[in-house]
């Protein structure tokens, strides 16, 4: 998983409550397990203006110009500004592979649902919950800025705004130490590699009949 540090990046509208998880990808693609190649479906309904379906080339697709990623101000947007309840619905893990195969590093809402929350960081994809009326005024700032770019810095738990002011933020120590050094659960389970490979030594000699081959 990419570690999070400091990151700093273009910030895009997602303006809109309950954005539910099959809004951000839709059902009909999740038929892969692999975490990569979700970004071009992400947010697909509010993005094409057909029905888009697995395999389907997407660079070939009539784009939804109405649609904030589509509008040359948010390109290479890589930090999320959204409503409450953000991540709602279906636990599908998808989703936050879908934000973060696009590009987006950060999620910043009023509220997140708990699943989708636990499943970005997971992902290397950090959500920020912060006042909705701290929402609303950077809302009101990157509408009025083009090209409105946010700081994130993990380590000291702030966000950083053009005008040079900032946003403190809270994060969950436990989670915090898994971004900034890029683990996942099995990342978390290699840390322990040595002392899982002496139990097994250990195991095999006190019961070695359990490690005979069977006839």
């Amino acid at each position: 998983m990419k570690a999070f540090t400091v990151h700093s990046g273009i910030a895009a509208p997602m303006d809109r409550a309950n954005v539910d998880t099959d809004l951000i990808i839709p059902k009909q693609f999740l038929k892969s397990i692999k975490r990569s190649g979700f970004g071009p479906n992400l947010f697909d309904e509010l993005r094409y203006l057909d029905e888009g379906q697995p395999g389907q080339d997407c660079s070939k697709r009539p784009l939804n110009p109405e649609f904030a990623l589509n509008q040359p101000r948010y390109a290479g947007a890589s930090v999320l500004l959204a409503r409450e309840n953000f991540g709602c619905g279906s636990s599908r893990e998808h989703a936050p592979w879908a934000l973060e195969d696009y590009g987006f590093r950060c999620i910043i809402a009023p509220s997140f649902a708990d699943i989708f929350f636990n499943n970005c960081f997971k992902n290397g994809v950090l959500p920020i919950a912060l006042p909705a009326d701290t929402v609303d005024s950077l809302f009101e700032a990157l509408y009025a800025n083009e090209g409105y770019t946010l700081e994130i810095d993990l380590p000291a738990q702030v966000i950083r705004t053009p005008d040079g002011s900032s946003v403190a933020f809270e994060v969950e120590p436990f989670r915090k130490h898994c971004l900034l050094n890029g683990l996942d659960d099995i990342g978390l389970t290699l840390e322990s590699a040595d002392a899982i490979r002496a139990f097994e030594v250990l195991y095999r000699e006190r019961a070695p009949w359990l490690f005979g081959s069977i006839r």
